[in-house]
Formats: structure tokens, sequence, C-alpha cells
């Protein structure tokens, strides 16, 4: 059998045969194995190295100068390399493989711990700079022009806060629309259309009507705006009038002199502004118990509960003579600012900034306060009236005992005995009939 390739015979070989019994120097040449086929190993299921040394390539036939085989033939010698190997197909002993190699390496798993950490602390900064920046705006807003200061001969302070909550019928920056529309008419200057003390401390709050046509003196006063000194001339009148005369320090002085009562802060709210309130938080839900209708305000309401727009507030607030007496007007007064308290102050309110800016805008442009007036003070206020309807508080009309003329007789006694448990901060037990 002929194990040369297709082509050659022992002729081919010339006269120089050497081999297996040759008698020539030259060494017996690699014969002519079968063709192996090698099929490559599957890949690995990593990146390839970065570096990988060329396999040099292998002569296809003889030593040099001698024939070689034709393109393509597949002498089947061995050059040593091993197929699939570690190492990009270097051999043992290559110093190639895998050493240094560092890609394809798991990533850590990340700290999630850490982040949830570092984001808390992020959230609670900003929400601590939107609070702050908040707080320095609204207190900035507010309103500081009375000054206590000038009210003379005041009663000792006693234990709690008092505030004088004073709504007035100031129309000051309505436009004749908004008269029309409120029913508020166009008088000038202003006149305090309601009346209340609200005293906090540890026995929860109280909130007390002061009827404005409740009988007072008059005592004496420093004018607010001359610095004259008028002395008292034992002239009793309605208490709005003290407010008509010189204001706001006139009215504390009036009310501190008739009741030995120390005023700490001073609020008063126009008709514009507490009807944007009203429309800032969406409405006042309120339950009247009974139908009334008056065309002088404008009310005209159904019995039942029912959300009461801006409008619709002042004209409830404002109602007298749809009433035998104006202590009804001011029991529906005390049961308005409560609800509407008790529907702002709230977390809901607070954590809307749409809800809670405007509120605050709507508020803050039309409140006049003291000189003394912080804004955390003015929140206490506001959660206090929450607390009135809340059932931590009481609500009630300054006693009365009678009439003088056409003005309402205060019950000397009971007021007494209020005042005495209100500078005591002891818990109310006076009623007011």
């Amino acid at each position: 059998m002929n194990d040369w390739p297709e082509g050659w015979t022992d002729e081919n070989r010339g006269g120089n045969r050497y081999g297996q019994g040759s008698a020539s120097e030259r060494p017996e040449s690699a014969r002519s194995m079968p063709h192996v086929q090698r099929h490559p190993a599957p890949p690995r299921q990593r990146p390839a190295p970065p570096r990988q040394r060329p396999v040099p390539q292998q002569p296809s036939g003889y030593d040099a100068g001698q024939p070689q085989y034709g393109e393509g033939y597949d002498s089947g010698y061995n050059t040593g390399q091993v197929y699939g190997a570690p190492g990009g197909g270097r051999g043992a002993g290559s110093g190639g493989g895998d050493r240094g190699q560092v890609q394809g390496r798991p990533r850590p798993a990340p700290n999630w711990g850490r982040r949830i950490r570092i984001g808390a602390l992020v959230l609670v900064v900003a929400l601590l700079a939107v609070s702050v920046g908040t707080y320095f705006w609204a207190d900035s807003k507010l309103n500081r022009a009375v000054d206590l200061s000038k009210v003379i001969e005041r009663p000792e302070s006693g234990k709690g806060t008092n505030y004088l909550i004073v709504g007035s019928d100031s129309r000051e920056g309505m436009t004749s629309e908004d008269k029309k529309r409120l029913h508020t008419g166009s008088a000038e200057g202003k006149r305090t259309d309601s009346m209340m003390i609200l005293h906090t401390g540890d026995n929860g709050p109280t909130l007390i009507s002061l009827p404005r046509d409740s009988n007072v003196e008059i005592p004496s006063f420093i004018g607010s705006e001359s610095g004259k000194k008028y002395p008292a001339t034992g002239r009793t009148t309605k208490l709005n009038a003290a407010y008509a005369t010189d204001g706001p320090e006139l009215l504390v002085r009036t009310v501190e002199f008739n009741t030995g009562l120390r005023i700490d802060h001073y609020v008063e709210i126009g008709f514009g502004g507490f009807a944007k309130i009203v429309d800032a938080i969406g409405g006042v839900e309120l339950d009247i118990p009974k139908a009334f209708k008056d065309k002088y305000s404008g009310a005209d309401f159904q019995a039942g509960k029912q959300t009461l727009n801006g409008q619709e507030a002042l004209a409830f607030v404002r109602t007298r003579h749809a009433f035998s007496s104006d202590l009804d007007r001011t029991k529906n007064q005390q049961k308005f600012l409560a609800a509407l308290a008790s529907q702002t102050a709230t977390f809901s309110t607070i954590i809307n900034p749409f809800k809670l800016y405007p509120t605050m805008g709507a508020g803050l442009d039309t409140l006049i306060v003291d000189k003394d007036m912080s804004l955390w003070s003015l929140g206490k206020m506001f959660f206090a009236m929450k607390g009135v309807t809340g059932g931590e508080g009481t609500s009630m009309n300054m006693p009365i005992s009678g009439s003088v003329g056409n003005n309402l007789a205060w019950d000397k006694a009971k007021v007494k005995q209020l005042v005495e448990q209100l500078k005591n901060d002891e818990k109310v037990t006076v009623t007011e009939n």
C-alpha cells in the first residue's frame, strides 16, 4: 500500500533514499500521519485575556530547502500547542494563564443600609431648611402695629396667656365689588364687630365672648397717636366705642380696667382677611341647628351640615338682626372661629404647600398684632382655639346680669370669680347664666 501523498511515488523520492535502513547521515523525515480533526473546546464564560501571545506559524512541509506540500494540506505535525488550554492556548510552562487578571471579578453588593441613612439625612436637612425658611417668611409678614407699652395702669400678670381677639369691620384693601359681594357697606374707618378673650394654660383653653354692647367705663388713657393723657370722666358706654375712640390700645386698656385681667397679646382681623382665610382652606364645614336669614349681612342659611365659603362665613358671624339678642351672635362667632381653627390647624394643611402657603398668606396679610407677638405665640393661639371644640376647653359669654339702657350689664360677682380662676389658671367653673 502506497502511503505517500497523491501524485508521489517511490521515484519522486529521487535516488537519494534515506530513512530506515539508509546509510545516509540525514535522519528519516517525519512520516505523514492520518489527519485527526480536533474540535475546539466550548467557549468559556469570561472575557478573553487582555494579552495573548501569537502562536508561531508552523511550516507546512519538510525542512527548509525541501519540497513543500500543497496548499491546505495538514501534515498532522503536532507543534505542542494544546487547544482549549487555559491562558488563551498556551501550554503548561508558558508563563501564561490568568495570572494578574482582575477583569470579570464580581462587584460587591450595594450597601443599602448606608444609602438609606444618607437619603434620610438629606431629607431631614431639606425639610428643616424649608421649615426654617417658612417660619422667617411668615414671621416677617406679621403686622406688629399695636404697642401695648402705651397702655397705662395695667393689672398684674397671672398664670397662662391671655389673647384679646378682635374682628373689625375694616374694609381696607377691598374693592367696590368686594364690598358689594360681602354685604359690608362702605362706612369709613373701622369698628369692632366682635371681641373675645382666649385664655390658654394647663387646664385647657377658655374662650370668652365680650358682647359689643357691653356697658363699660372708659378709664384714663394716653392717646396712641398724640401721646396726650386723657383723664377718666366716669363715662360709661358700649365696649366697641372704646375702639372707635382711640383704637386697639384704648380697647385693651378698657378691657383690663373693667375686668382686672391683664391682656398679653392682641390679634385683629378685618372683613376681607377673614373671608380670604376661609376660601384659602376650601371652606369651613359647620352644623347650623336652625335656619335664619338676614338681609343686612346677606345671610340665608338652612338648618343642617354645610360648607361655608368666605362670603357665607362672613355673613354667618356678622348676622345680628335675625336674633333677639347680641348674645346669640357671639355664640355663632365662637362656634365658627373654633371650627375654622379646627380645620386649619391640621397635619394635612401643614404638609400641603398648596394649602399652607395660601392660607398663611391670606391670614398674615390682614392680621394686626402687638409688637411682642411671635409667630410661635400666634400658632399656639390657633391650636388653643382648636382645643375649644375638641372638648379640651370651655366657651362662654361674659356673665350678664341685666341691662343699663340699651347696654348689657356684666354680673360683677361672677366676673370677679371668673377672672380669679383665669389668673390662677384654674379650671373655669363659672357659668354665663
